[in-house]
């Protein structure tokens, strides 16, 4: 199943659909698409991270590519997944749950392990035991390249991974093994999607857990420093949220049985480093802003619990979901550098 059958099999069957962190930058943008496609949302959020606006953003755009009003299509539930009778209020009447609410950052981890653990542990079991009890058809939830750990192979491959490098990937590790769990014992059918690196709009440059993506933009554009962690050869398998959009949408109408119940890496089998990836931002800058003024990136220490290189192996992905993913990094900044100018500028 490729896009062009994705908007097909949309257009014939109007879906229930529940995005947990519909407010966060991957649920806003999963919210848009799924309305775009006429589905019904239920989206479920405590705004810890998230904002009203990503939201409302999200609303405005579906409606304005639909050209008609698709507020009847959405119902928030203002809730916690730590909330075991919130989770079960969302789920209500659902066949898809997209389960995006999470305490992200490694950093944030290691410094407050136990909130980490309390959202990302705790809450997953909430939703897939609210998942299980309502019979939902499937469970598709964000895993983490972080799972990896310390294994250094590359590209990573979904079945060999090493011992983890912070609480955040001890969490995203445990959800895999729950999902596991609840398959076998309670058939939850679900599917876990190993994310590397998602970037595109509505993505926070604000924090001292920013993703790097948007925090460069935002602090060029405002004439701010840029600090990379170590000497810029660290690289990242980036990945544009448009082929994580798709991904999501295969995994929960996939007919092939083979498909269920496993993990999928999302990403490219590319990489760029840190230094390139700058260069290839203030280019992209530079074509639609030609007076910035751009500073020379100051080099700091790397972070604890950093991997140096992730590239992913997006065979298994290909071969069971029909995944294709068609925006590279440069397709991806070019794609969404106009929302960036305009929304951080």
């Amino acid at each position: 199943m490729n896009s062009i059958n994705i908007k097909q099999s949309l257009e014939k069957n109007k879906f229930t659909w529940l995005i947990t962190g519909v407010a966060g930058f991957i649920g806003s943008n999963l919210l848009e698409s799924l309305l775009k496609y006429n589905q019904n949302v239920i989206g479920l959020d405590n705004f810890s991270t998230g904002y009203e606006k990503n939201i409302s953003q999200a609303i405005d755009d579906a409606e304005k590519s639909a050209n008609k009003d698709l507020s009847e299509n959405f119902k928030f539930v203002n809730g916690d997944i730590r909330n075991i009778d919130d989770c079960r209020e969302a789920v209500k009447g659902v066949d898809f749950v997209l389960h995006h609410a999470a305490l992200g950052s490694v950093p944030r981890s290691i410094e407050n392990p136990i909130i980490t653990n309390d959202n990302n542990i705790n809450g997953f079991l909430n939703m897939l035991i609210a998942s299980s009890d309502e019979k939902v058809e499937k469970f598709i939830y964000a895993a983490s390249s972080s799972t990896y750990g310390d294994h250094p192979d590359l590209p990573k491959k979904e079945e060999i991974i090493g011992k983890p490098l912070s609480p955040y990937a001890v969490t995203k590790y445990v959800n895999e093994l729950y999902a596991e769990v609840f398959s076998k014992i309670y058939g939850l059918d679900s599917i876990g999607l190993r994310y590397f690196n998602i970037f595109g709009k509505r993505q926070d440059p604000q924090g001292s857990y920013a993703a790097v993506i948007p925090k460069w933009i935002s602090s060029i554009l405002n004439n701010e420093q840029v600090f990379i962690n170590g000497n810029g050869d660290t690289s990242r398998d980036f990945c544009y949220i448009n082929n994580v959009i798709e991904i999501n949408i295969l995994a929960a109408l996939s007919k092939n049985k083979e498909s269920k119940n496993q993990i999928y890496n999302v990403a490219l089998n590319d990489n760029i480093n840190l230094n390139e990836l700058f260069n290839l931002i203030s280019a992209k800058i530079l074509s639609r802003l030609p007076t910035t003024q751009i500073k020379k990136p100051i080099h700091k220490d790397y972070r604890e619990g950093d991997v140096l290189h992730s590239q992913a192996d997006i065979s298994k992905a290909k071969k069971l979901l029909d995944y294709d993913p068609i925006y590279d990094i440069n397709k991806g900044l070019e794609d969404c550098m106009d929302w960036f100018v305009n929304d951080l500028k």
